[in-house]
Parts: structure tokens; C-alpha cells; sequence
């Protein structure tokens, strides 16, 4: 019987702010707050300086993280309301690749007067898409030499990736890379500074090296010679400038330091697990702890995680990681790089305050958007084709038509973009049995989830909490409390008692969309239509 005193707390970094969330191990969320970043998405101009940035640029500041962390836990706890309760573990989450480089004791060089002016020298945000030619210098290497990491990913690197955006460091400021003593994640970064120990002895998340940083269990970081071919400058990189011990979620990374038990404030030797990408956290925070289960993490992107049994390659797949979400099981990363911003893009280019009326406006539309088509690559296509480079596109439009056919159409272009997800995993032999969705955008918008609903055919339920990879988190701070604090013998008892749906608990029984089957019927031709326009976008054959 799980303590009723006891709680877990569970940090979720976002893009625009930081969720701190308390839950008890029943899985009841006993208080929530979230504190917003000061600087946000720094993708304009530089704070340190003015200077305007390049167009593909997204960075962020490091300062804001603790000090919005500090805001959302203190704030959170004071909702908790209950004295002599305890927590005995913390989890952290984090986007991914975000990155930076900083000195041996954990100190950010943009906070450097020297390195201040210097864009490279700031955090890079998962979505910074500087490094364009650096990408594809890096994939023309792996193919050349046949790299069996690549595998991993589908036969692509991603632009958003870790290597890439350090070589285009080390190409556009090498002043910044010489300096850098340190090339972390931030969501290492954030776990070393909770634990205040040296960098060797730092836990490096196999989930975010899995995924971001073509690192496998079987043989790391990619090899020397590699690197060597891609720059002669990285060939000792891993062993110089990525110190630390290799941990996967779950695993204690450390315990809270007195400078950090000060800040929330808590005692200081609190457990805290390795970090997990924001994403990935959703699986745990679902209550999704066996194969087959599509978890849709839907926000500012949207990730669909999936854990298998089996390693099948699969074109186009972000990453397949061997423990890379849940131990024993393969985590299967897909995703796309434009969902709640763009539908944000939209919404501000139609002048609407809220999404309510937007909202209410396009479910007045049919089915189809009145002959207007979309295809969803505002920010790069993730998933299926592994190209940040490629542009988004509405046709079909006339002067008949107003903002909430723009709309309607983008809510089912990103629909048809998941179905095509789904149909490539299914067709490369990775089951797709059940589909689970989770984070605010959700429960924000019921006209999405059926329209998804819709197109896949498939019942989707929306998970109770609308804080999936917080709750995520938090279950892995339980874990690594260890047994004896937190009573879970491994991950999945853990996950399935904290983050399932249950009726015995307030709270926690989830809302079941079903399909309309006529609207599935109708959107079957679209979807081939969708197919087909996005491969004239890409300049390859239709697809069949």
C-alpha cells in the first residue's frame, strides 16, 4: 500500500515555461503551478545585447530554468497544504535537443562576459535550425561510411540534433568551442545543478544521447574515426567535452544539494532520477507500461511514442531506442516539428484573442474544409521524412473562404500527417494496437481530437491529466527513491500505478473519443490527397 504522505515531484521543462507537479503514489496530483521562462523563446534579438539573430535561430536563457523552477515548486507546495508530508523523489523532463556549452563547474558560457555577445555561446533550443549544411555533412558521412547508427534513425540525422548544432559551433565560433569545457543537454545540465556534483560524475540521459546524439547501448557515441571524417577538430570530443556517466531515466542521478534544497525549499539528499526528454515522459505519465500503445504527446510539437518488443527498422522513425523510454522494450520515437504553434501562428494571423471562437467557428465547417488542403510542415517535416527544411502549404483556397477553413484544414492536415505515422510503423511490422493522448492541447480542444479520431479510425483516450510528462517525471523520481522509499519494485509497477487510469482514484478516469464512420469514410480520398500533395511539395513520386 503505496504511503499516503508520500509524494514525488516531477519538473517538466517546456519551450515557454516550466510545470512543477506534485503527486501522491496512488497517483492522486495533490498541487501544480508552472512559472513562465522571463526571456521565453529568444529567437529574435539577443538579450545580453539587442543585436538582431539569424532567421533559423531559437535559443534560450539559462538563468530563467532555476529561477522558474523555483517559482512553480514553491507555488506548487503551497498548494500541496498539508504538513509532515514528505517527498521522496524528484523527476526531470526536459525538450530535446536543447543544448549548451558551458565551463567544467556547470557555469553557462553565455553568462560569461566575454561569450555574452555571442549567439553560439547561448542555449540552442530543439527547434534552432541553424545548422542546416552541418546536418547534411553529418548524414553524407554516416551514408558513406555506412554507419549502423543510422539504422536507429531511419536512415536520416535531424536537424535539430546534438552533433549538429555543436558542429556548427565549432565551424561559425570556434572561440565559443575552444572555451567549452562542457557540452551538455539541458536537461543534464538541470539534474547536475539539483545534485551539485563534478562533472565526471554528471548523469548523461541514455534517453536524450538515444535519440538526440546517435548514441547506442551497444557501442556509445559515435567512433573517432567518424568524427574524425566529419571534422578533424571532434575526433576526442566525446572523451573532452562530454564528461559525465551514462544513466537512464529512472536511475538516481544524485541527491538534492543544500544550494538547491535552499531554493524550493526542501532537505537537502532528496533522490533525483536521470533526466527524460519532455516528450518520452508522456509513456510513464500515461500509465502506458506495455508494447503497442501510440502515446500522442501533444503541445507546441506533438511526439508519438511507442514501446515494442521487437527492433524493426523503420524509414523515417526519429529514433529506436533500446530502453530508451521504459526498460526491457524498444522506444519508438515519431513526431511532428508544427502543432500547437502553428495552430498559435494561425490564430494570431486571423486576429482571434482566443482559440474558443476560432474553434467554434471551424467545427461549423465540414469535413474536408470546403475543398481547402493543408499539409502541416510549418516548421519541417519530423516524421515520416526527416527534413527540417521543407515548407507547409494550404490549397484549394478561394476568395469564398475565411479563417476558419484555414483552420479546419490545418486541424486535419496535422491528423493526416499522425495517420501517415501511424501507417508507416504498422506497414514496417511495429504493431499500433491503442492510442492514449495527453498534455493541454487535449483537453483544450475536443474538435482536434476527433477530427484525429476521425481520421484514424481508432478510439483515442484522452488521458486524465493534462500533465502527462510532469506526471511522467515525478514517476521516475519515485523510482529512484529505490524501493524502500517509494514501494515499486521496477518501473512498470510504478508506472501503472501512478500514471494509470483508474476509477478507484479522483480524477483518473480518462475521456474515450470514438470515431464518426461516416467522417472516417469521408476523409479516406483526402488523406490520399494529403499523401499526394505532400509528395509534390518534396519532389518525389506520389505516394502509393
Amino acid at each position: 500500500m503505496p504511503d499516503k504522505d508520500a509524494l514525488a515531484l516531477g519538473l517538466d521543462f517546456g519551450t515557454e515555461s516550466v510545470r512543477a507537479l506534485f503527486v501522491s503514489l496512488d497517483g492522486t496530483e495533490r498541487g501544480s503551478a508552472y512559472s513562465k521562462y522571463t526571456h521565453g523563446q529568444i529567437t529574435s534579438t539577443l538579450p545580453s545585447t539587442g543585436a538582431p539573430l539569424p532567421p533559423d535561430y531559437a535559443l534560450q536563457h539559462p538563468g530563467d530554468w532555476l529561477i522558474a523552477a523555483t517559482r512553480a515548486v514553491r507555488s506548487a507546495w503551497r498548494r500541496v497544504g498539508k504538513t509532515g508530508t514528505r517527498v521522496i523523489g524528484i523527476g526531470v523532463d526536459f525538450t530535446s535537443c536543447t543544448m549548451l556549452p558551458a565551463l567544467a563547474d556547470g557555469t553557462p558560457l553565455c553568462l560569461l562576459p566575454e561569450f555574452e555577445a555571442n549567439p553560439l555561446a547561448w542555449p540552442k533550443l530543439w527547434k534552432h535550425h541553424g545548422a542546416k549544411t552541418q546536418t547534411e555533412r553529418i548524414e553524407r558521412v554516416a551514408n558513406e561510411r555506412r554507419e549502423l547508427f543510422l539504422d536507429q534513425y531511419g536512415g536520416a540525422i535531424g536537424l535539430e540534433w546534438f552533433f549538429p548544432k555543436l558542429l556548427e559551433t565549432l565551424e561559425e565560433a570556434p572561440e565559443v568551442y575552444r572555451a567549452a569545457e562542457v557540452w551538455v543537454e539541458a536537461g543534464d545540465w538541470v539534474v547536475w545543478q539539483l545534485v551539485g556534483c563534478g562533472a565526471r560524475e554528471m548523469a548523461r540521459s541514455t534517453c536524450q544521447a538515444g535519440y538526440k546524439g546517435m548514441w547506442t547501448s551497444s557501442d556509445g557515441f559515435p567512433s573517432k574515426p567518424f568524427l574524425r571524417a566529419v571534422h578533424p577538430a571532434l575526433v576526442d570530443v566525446v572523451r573532452t567535452k562530454m564528461l559525465g556517466r551514462m544513466k537512464t531515466p529512472g536511475q538516481l542521478a544524485g541527491r538534492l544539494c543544500k544550494d538547491m534544497a535552499k531554493r524550493f525549499p526542501f532537505k537537502e539528499g532528496i533522490p533525483v532520477s536521470t533526466a527524460i526528454i519532455d516528450a518520452h515522459a508522456g509513456v510513464p505519465g500515461v500509465g502506458a507500461a506495455d508494447p503497442g500503445t501510440l502515446v500522442m504527446v501533444c503541445g507546441t510539437s506533438s511526439c508519438h511514442m511507442l514501446n515494442a518488443t521487437e527492433y524493426r527498422p523503420v524509414p523515417g522513425v526519429a529514433g529506436i531506442v533500446k530502453d530508451g523510454i521504459l526498460p526491457g522494450m524498444f522506444g519508438y520515437e515519431t513526431g511532428q516539428a508544427a502543432v500547437g504553434d502553428a495552430f498559435d501562428w494561425l490564430r494570431k494571423l486571423a486576429r482571434q484573442r482566443s482559440f474558443g471562437q476560432l474553434t467554434n467557428l471551424a467545427a461549423t465547417v465540414p469535413p474536408g474544409a470546403d475543398g481547402v488542403l493543408c499539409v502541416d510542415w510549418f516548421n519541417g517535416c519530423r516524421t515520416p521524412l526527416m527534413d527540417g527544411r521543407l515548407a507547409g502549404a494550404f490549397t484549394g483556397l478561394t476568395l469564398r473562404h475565411s479563417s476558419q477553413h484555414l483552420y479546419r484544414a490545418m486541424l486535419e492536415a496535422t491528423a493526416y500527417g499522425l495517420r501517415w505515422i501511424v501507417d508507416m510503423l504498422r506497414e514496417n511490422g511495429v504493431p499500433v494496437k491503442k492510442f492514449i493522448a495527453t498534455g493541454g492541447l487535449p483537453h483544450r480542444n475536443p474538435l482536434f481530437v476527433q477530427i484525429t479520431a476521425d481520421v484514424l479510425g481508432e478510439n483515442i483516450l484522452v488521458h486524465p491529466s493534462q500533465q502527462g510528462p510532469a506526471l511522467g517525471a515525478a514517476i521516475l523520481g519515485a523510482v529512484a527513491a529505490g524501493k524502500r522509499a517509494g514501494g515499486f519494485s521496477s518501473v512498470r509497477s510504478a508506472v501503472r500505478t501512478i500514471g494509470g487510469v483508474r476509477k478507484d482514484v479522483d480524477g483518473r478516469t480518462g475521456k474515450l473519443v470514438s470515431p464518426d464512420r461516416r467522417n472516417k469514410k469521408f476523409y479516406e480520398p483526402l488523406y490520399r490527397r494529403y499523401r499526394e500533395t505532400a509528395s509534390f511539395l518534396k519532389g518525389s513520386p506520389p505516394a502509393s
